[in-house]
């Protein structure tokens, strides 16, 4: 296939890209910066804002998977929470145009999203995780920051950019995507693991909060098959079917680091620790607990369905990437 990646070169899209390349498709990066990337990969510069150049890459492809957006991982403030809402906004309006404008749209976008746009869990009465058909989206429950109210207006439009484009002739899918764990330096796994290493991984804030996830690898094979079947349409919940509580999450993976100690922290040190880091709590606090009902209706099988087994799996192929780095 020929596909294009708009926000490419991040952590999930380097996951993504290699994979694609690994078995045979064409894949062009679109990015505001250019950028050295594999083999077999082309880089186009784009803004993420206007049309230019680059949308001749969309005319002729298969397929289109806009990634773009600023990272979460940084302080929610005024001008941090404006830039995640305008670059996730901007960049699907204009893919939307560019694909519109195209003499050969192609034949599917899948777009980006988050599993941050459901209510937090604990807001349930009936005690039951989130999926695309009983799901609650956030925005309205009682007692919670109003940041994180503010991500779930983010992740509402930012679908809401994709479902507004004109572009009748290709088949959208919304990738409401929970924390993907790779073991490349930089991204979550890395993070968290950090943190077990240094025996600072344990309950915050009384570690109750769920946790949803997914294996790096899984997120690739949950994205080829979005792509390849033409009856898949719509949102769907890309997450392992096993979220976990936060404190069982950071017990097994310190256990996969062979760490046993992980100091507790309240809620009051989560947030000096998120100052000190430059990120902020909601990542640690808000409750995401949702299940993939429609990956699993259409067939799909995890091949880490296990927070326990993908931990130890995910620490063993950090430490070949550290030794070889």
């Amino acid at each position: 296939m020929r596909i294009v990646i708009p926000g490419g070169t991040g952590q999930v899209g380097g996951v993504l890209r290699r994979a694609l390349v690994g078995r045979g498709d064409e894949v062009t990066v679109l990015s505001r910066r250019p950028e050295r990337l594999e083999d077999g990969v082309r880089h186009v510069v784009w803004d993420g804002r206007t049309l230019g150049a680059w949308a001749a890459e969309l005319d002729g492809a298969d397929a289109v998977v806009n990634l773009a957006g600023r990272t979460v991982s940084c302080r929610y403030t005024d001008a941090n929470l404006r830039q995640m809402m305008d670059s996730r906004v901007e960049s699907t309006r204009v893919v939307g145009e560019a694909i519109a404008r195209a003499a050969r749209p192609p034949a599917v976008w899948v777009q980006m999203s988050t599993a941050t746009i459901y209510a937090d869990a604990r807001s349930r009465t009936d005690g039951l995780p989130h999926d695309e058909a009983s799901g609650v989206l956030g925005g309205e429950e009682p007692d919670v920051p109003l940041y994180w109210e503010y991500s779930v207006r983010i992740a509402r439009r930012w679908e809401q950019a994709q479902a507004d484009a004109d572009v009748p002739s290709t088949r959208r899918v919304a990738l409401r995507t929970a924390m993907v764990m790779t073991p490349d330096r930089g991204g979550i796994f890395d993070h968290l693991s950090w943190m077990a290493r240094l025996g600072l991984g344990g309950p915050v804030a009384g570690g109750g909060q769920f946790v949803s996830w997914i294996h790096g690898e899984d997120f690739v094979r949950a994205v080829l098959l979005l792509l390849e079947r033409e009856d898949l349409d719509g949102p769907f919940i890309v997450a392992a079917p096993g979220p976990v509580p936060q404190r069982d999450l950071m017990r097994s993976l310190r256990g996969a680091w062979g760490r046993r100690l992980g100091l507790p922290a309240t809620r009051l040190m989560a947030e000096a620790g998120a100052l000190a880091l430059r990120t902020d709590t909601e990542l640690l606090l808000k409750s995401r607990r949702v299940v993939p009902g429609r990956l699993l209706e259409a067939g799909f099988r995890f091949e880490h369905p296990s927070w326990d087994a993908a931990a130890v799996d995910l620490a063993r192929r950090a430490r070949g990437t550290r030794r070889r780095g």
